[in-house]
């Protein structure tokens, strides 16, 4: 596993690989497949929500007035949509117990 504190695609599929048995590759496919699938439902504007774990939201922003930090000088930002996680209630427990 990871020692800097992420966790990769790698290291999901290597879990698999040792607590599921299946095969490296098959491991590694799983993975990508799980995560081009939520990509698909994301990008048709659906949430994806795991149960036990979170929701990923899309949100749409509307247009907002920034300033620019060091000039002061006020620039419109376009709206966009972004892609929010909302942890489960469990997973909120689980970080703060620590376990």
């Amino acid at each position: 596993m990871a020692t800097a504190g992420t966790l990769t695609r790698a290291d999901l599929a290597e879990s698999l690989h040792h607590q599921v048995g299946l095969s490296r590759a098959d491991s590694a496919k799983l993975v990508e497949h799980i995560l081009g699938h939520m990509c698909e439902a994301l990008a048709k504007g659906e949430n994806v929500k795991i149960s036990g774990f979170g929701t990923f939201v899309l949100r749409d922003k509307g247009e907002r007035v920034g300033r620019n930090p060091k000039t002061g000088v006020e620039v419109p930002i376009a709206p966009r949509r972004v892609l929010t996680f909302r942890a489960s209630q469990m997973m909120r427990d689980r970080i703060v117990s620590g376990s």
